[in-house]
């Protein structure tokens, strides 16, 4: 078999072992392994395998990881969740749908001190959720509005995604991490006019607060969010000015946390074990998922299927645009079987190269491709958000949480053909780091 049958063969095989249940990082370095065995020897894979993991697990930039989800685990032990929602439920109350709309911008304000958006739902749908049911708020709106701003921990930096994606193409995670800001903050705002809007169709979904809120309490409630906005301004801040690398941020930012729940008296050995045993899951998990990815990509290298690829894409007579749009289904399409890690370490090697021949931007293409994930993450049957979510509300099924979160994959499509417009919003601040 000629090297391209080969790798096609490779990557039917990941496909059917992820169907029969396997992990996707032991499929791709299962397959990649036996690849480069048949396309070169096996005893010029084995170095291969061993000096991956090796490459992955010692390089220091990677310690970013852990670093980012401790700061989430810091924050929540500390109380600035609780915080973050009473003082946005203070000055939205009375909007239509008030509760949601502080909800999606305490899921935004969480973000900015978490890297993952698994927690960031997880912690809100604890604080949001009995407050909505209290107020009588539909089960469908509560629990999609929670699911959706979730996601919101992919884009916002500290973002996991972003560094994930800097980790497989090689590029600047402090340009992708800065790149996120406006385009989650405008993704925050089109969360907010889908609740509104929702809920002004419909007013039985989420009934006006009575309660009044006078000027004093709302003022006094902004006290409850200068801690995250010292820390998100401290680490991202740091990073923007070049004071220090992404992995300082994270270090800069978990001590900041740490020392906010010291001195609320928060932090136990509880809390810390948790905070760390979570750190070492993740980072476990997404450098195992990097190491197989990596593997995988050595094989199609010699396979030469990226480059072939490549230039079959730059050779089309078609528009750039339209080989985007295919690719954006094509991460869609993923989004409904595979959380938002796989999909990258899954399709980069290919469609990476791709996107570079194209001549698109690859910190703009890193806001795209992340964008398109948090689609997947409320989006059937996998929908890691939904069921994160239904975890905690587990009167509601999942189907209706799933119901009430695909309004905003509207929103997410709205800032994906916005950002391809006007490419700067995503652009603007990394070039002037």
């Amino acid at each position: 078999m000629s090297p391209v049958v080969v790798g096609i063969v490779g990557t039917l095989l990941v496909f059917l072992l992820l169907f029969l249940g396997m992990p996707i990082a032991f499929a791709l370095m299962l397959v990649g392994f036996l690849g480069l065995s048949h396309l070169s020897s096996l005893e010029a894979a084995l170095p291969v395998l061993a000096r991956t993991f090796y490459e992955v697990a010692a390089h220091y930039p990677y310690t970013v990881i852990p670093l980012f989800i401790v700061m989430g685990g810091f924050a929540a032990s500390a109380g600035l969740t609780h915080e973050l929602y009473n003082a946005f439920d203070k000055w939205f109350r009375r909007l239509p749908g008030g509760l949601g709309v502080a909800t999606i911008a305490a899921c935004a304000g969480f973000a900015a001190v978490s890297g993952s958006s698994v927690a960031t739902a997880a912690t809100m749908a604890t604080v949001a959720l009995p407050e909505m049911r209290r107020f009588g708020y539909s089960p469908r709106l509560a629990t999609g509005c929670i699911a959706a701003g979730g996601t919101l921990g992919f884009l916002i930096p500290p973002s996991i995604g972003f560094v994930v994606y800097g980790m497989l193409t090689e590029q600047s995670v402090g340009k992708l991490l800065i790149a996120g800001v406006v385009p989650g903050l405008i993704l925050a705002l089109a969360y907010v006019g889908i609740v509104i809007f929702k809920v002004r169709l419909r007013p039985e979904l989420a009934p006006s607060s009575t309660e009044p809120v006078s000027l004093r309490e709302r003022i006094r409630a902004l006290w409850g969010i200068w801690e995250t906005l010292i820390v998100f301004t401290v680490v991202m801040g740091g990073v923007y000015k070049g004071i220090f690398t992404p992995t300082e941020a994270g270090a800069v930012g978990a001590t900041m946390l740490l020392l906010a729940a010291m001195l609320k008296g928060k932090l136990n050995k509880t809390v810390l074990f948790e905070a760390l045993r979570e750190a070492m899951r993740v980072s476990v998990m997404v450098l195992t998922l990097v190491a197989g990815a990596n593997i995988f990509s050595y094989f199609l290298a010699l396979t030469t299927i990226p480059t072939q690829v490549a230039a079959w894409a730059t050779g089309l007579e078609v528009s750039r645009y339209v080989i985007l749009g295919f690719i954006l289904l094509i991460y869609l399409f993923l989004g409904c079987f595979l959380d938002a890690i796989s999909m990258m370490v899954l399709t980069l090697p290919v469609i990476f190269p791709m996107v570079l021949d194209l001549g698109f931007d690859p910190v703009w293409f890193g806001v795209i491709a992340v964008l398109m994930m948090e689609a997947g993450l409320i989006t059937p049957p996998m929908g890691l958000n939904i069921f994160t979510v239904a975890g905690v509300a587990t009167d509601t099924p999942v189907e209706e949480i799933f119901k009430g979160a695909a309004p905003f994959l509207l929103a997410i499509f709205a800032v994906v053909i916005l950002i391809t417009i006007f490419p700067q919003l995503a652009l603007f601040l990394p070039s002037k780091m």
